[in-house]
């Protein structure tokens, strides 16, 4: 039997006395404590905002004078022993959420498999939402002490880098990775060779070679077919998120669910749950059913087993947004593992076959997963109603309220997210070990009794942080890539840090309708420069490289932006990614959200807004439908039915126009002076953050997969 370890590459020059640097950078643990970054910035601040955050990077170049200094200086080396005594005690586990509640499961793991994650900038495999949401599950079910192991890529380019051009074209600018300068350590087995899976697609076979990071507790692992043994196409294969060439996309969802449980079975992982999150790693159903069925189960009896593990989330409102495949394209890559199942062709189509909303016979991958599912769930109530709607042909017979779909409402890793002064502020007035205690209510009462010039204290540096940031930006823009003046003052050059500042950042997909307040521009313009009032709104989000009307949404945007009478009042950031996202979430005063009801699973970059004390302005869409009180924000438009998008488009924009003018910029500029903030707006501020801070953390989230997914298929299993 093979064994097989990580290998953490030892290229980093360090002084014995904080040689343990090394250890910490590959544990994404630091990215989410409070003061760990401080470990590496404080030995060099302009190597480490030139290492783009990157320990690993840092390290390898920072000066050996620097280093030697730090390791004398004795306030640096007392913050270096805190925090590795620190990361020893979490690393050690002893008392975790989960053990005191569940002492007999902690050794049953939990594989979570998903397409992309969403951990730090330096990480670029994720494209939107689902990854940073499963970034942010990954971290909270390590805080939690939650015994899950989870499964994806390492894409070779990433995601791509965004650059918009004059005229507001995205442009996409790859660049290749260096696995050697990121967290990421290779599996090697007992003779120093790279673990490899394999897997059969149409005349060939398929290598993968196994990579892990380390976030907090869990490790992760991601497949990577750049390897010698595969052809040139292949090699290919992991180098970018979501093709749209079918053949790519079928292959990489097959390397992932097939390829995946192999991996796991080959690192002697028996998981007793299966968590697919979103449809891309249906195929584990089939690779599990493979193995029962080789084992001598009946297909029948496979599923019911398999059924009993696994787990499925949905964050897809939109049939045309599931993956499915054509019929033909699945005889093809199928054609020799139906057999394997004990079944013909049309009984393999029959696992998974649908119409799509085009009236064509498909193979889709949701219907798969939800199939080889016991429990699915969706991620918003509301995204549950219309997920049970969307699936009910699934269940003939069955009364649609009833359908075997329920929710579980996303939730924020409230460390990774939250401004450290803010922190600051909380570890003042709801007690030292207010981190230990996310998800409950009583604590966050106390926000309440803050004084309204200290929250403001912190607000307005954050907002001063943000614009500072955002013109530093700019300014580099301008002097190293020569973009046009113009494309500078759309860079947010001319940032105002005391004017009302409302953010808009997220993909850009046209249902979440980014332009819905530039519909009418003369009434905007007039709001944005009323004398003693103004109002500034930063737009950033990335089209898909293959989504044309995103794309052209973008170039809308930007167009608007760009127009001299605006005062550099509209800014559209370019390249949003998770560094971005953290300054933006953290320093705007209003989030805006402005998604074509119902389409909107969940979304949760508002949520992170609203922990900072921004104040939500959205649709009653996704989550917000279950946050607002009527007394934490506002509502935009009415839960109502359309005739047409048209209609829906032009109610919402009256009434967030009304809003604006007549409640948003009214509460934020009256009964104000120069250096304290009215105390309406403070108010809802506080009534903000009360109310959602602990619904809205992952912490609730990853207790209520537990306690609603994760332990009756752990319950099942133990008594099988």
């Amino acid at each position: 039997m093979h064994v097989f370890r990580a290998h953490q590459p030892n290229h980093f020059d360090l002084p014995e006395r904080i040689q343990r640097l090394g250890e910490l950078a590959y544990n994404l643990w630091w990215t989410w404590t409070p003061s760990a970054e401080d470990l590496f910035s404080h030995i060099d601040p302009t190597a480490w905002d030139q290492s783009r955050y990157n320990p690993i990077l840092f390290l390898r170049g920072v000066s050996k004078h620097r280093l030697e200094a730090a390791a004398q200086n004795l306030d640096y080396v007392d913050l270096y022993d805190r925090l590795c005594s620190a990361f020893d005690i979490y690393m050690a586990a002893r008392d975790t959420w989960f053990k005191r509640n569940y002492p007999d499961f902690e050794n049953q793991p939990i594989a979570y498999f998903s397409t992309e994650f969403g951990l730090h900038e330096t990480l670029p495999m994720y494209a939107g939402g689902l990854g940073i949401l499963a970034g942010d599950h990954l971290k909270e079910a390590s805080d939690l002490g939650i015994p899950l192991v989870a499964m994806g890529f390492i894409y070779t380019q990433g995601y791509f880098f965004q650059h918009i051009s004059e005229d507001g074209w995205q442009e996409s600018r790859r660049v290749t990775l260096k696995f050697e300068d990121l967290p990421v350590m290779p599996l090697l087995d007992e003779d120093g060779q790279p673990m490899t899976v394999t897997l059969d697609l149409p005349g060939r076979t398929l290598s993968a070679r196994l990579w892990e990071i380390h976030v907090g507790r869990l490790p992760l692992y991601l497949l990577d077919s750049n390897v010698d043994a595969n052809n040139e196409a292949d090699r290919a294969l992991t180098a970018r998120l979501y093709s749209a060439d079918m053949d790519l996309r079928i292959s990489q969802e097959m390397l992932l669910g097939i390829g995946g449980v192999r991996a796991l079975r080959m690192l002697s992982y028996n998981p007793v749950v299966w968590h697919m999150n979103e449809g891309h790693s249906a195929f584990l159903g089939l690779e599990q059913a493979r193995e029962l069925v080789q084992a001598g189960k009946s297909l029948d009896v496979a599923v019911e087993k398999i059924k009993a593990q696994n787990v499925f989330t949905t964050h897809t409102p939109v049939p045309a947004g599931n993956d499915e495949f054509p019929l033909w394209l699945v005889d093809r890559y199928f054609s020799g593992f139906w057999s394997e199942l004990g079944l013909d062709q049309e009984g393999f189509i029959d696992l998974a076959g649908r119409e799509n909303p085009n009236g064509q016979p498909t193979f889709s991958l949701p219907v798969l997963a939800l199939r080889f599912s016991g429990q699915a769930n969706g991620v918003s109530e509301l995204h549950g109603q219309v997920a049970r709607k969307m699936w009910s042909f699934l269940w003939p017979g069955v009364k649609e309220e009833d359908v075997r779909i329920s929710y579980i409402t996303n939730g924020v890793h409230t460390n990774t997210w939250l401004a450290r002064r803010m922190g600051s502020l909380y570890t003042k007035y709801l007690g030292k070990d207010w981190r230990d205690h996310l998800d409950d209510q009583d604590m966050w009462e106390r926000v309440l009794e803050i004084p309204d010039e200290e929250l403001w204290r912190v607000r307005r540096h954050l907002k001063r942080r943000m614009v500072a940031f955002i013109r530093e930006r700019a300014r580099g823009h301008w002097m190293y890539e020569g973009v046009h003046p113009v494309q500078v003052i759309a860079s947010g050059v001319m940032l105002d840090p005391y004017a009302l500042t409302i953010g808009f950042a997220r993909r850009f997909a046209t249902y979440k309708r980014a332009n819905l307040i530039l519909r009418d521009l003369d009434r905007l313009m007039d709001l944005l420069k009323r004398p003693n009032r103004p109002v500034q709104i930063i737009f950033a989000g990335k089209a898909h490289p293959s989504d044309e009307p995103g794309k052209m949404l973008i170039q809308d945007v930007y167009r608007a932006v760009k127009k001299a009478e605006n005062g550099g009042r509209l800014v559209f950031l370019e390249d949003y990614d998770i560094h971005l996202a953290r300054y933006l979430v953290q320093g705007v005063d209003v989030w805006l959200n402005t998604p074509r009801r119902p389409m909107e699973a969940s979304g949760t970059s508002g949520q992170k807004a609203a922990i900072n004390g921004a104040i939500n302005f959205s649709i009653l869409d996704g989550w917000w439908r279950e946050g607002y009180n009527g007394k934490n924000g506002w509502v935009i438009g009415a839960e109502n039915e359309y005739a047409s998008s048209e209609e829906q488009d032009r109610e919402d924009a009256e009434s967030l126009y009304d809003i604006l003018e007549n409640q948003v910029i009214p509460l934020y500029y009256d009964d104000r002076t120069p250096n304290q903030a009215s105390s309406a707006w403070l108010a809802m501020a506080k009534e903000s953050i009360r109310s959602m801070a602990p619904k809205f953390s992952a912490r609730r989230m990853l207790k209520e997969y537990v306690q609603k997914m994760y332990l009756p298929a752990i319950e099942q299993k133990v008594k099988a």
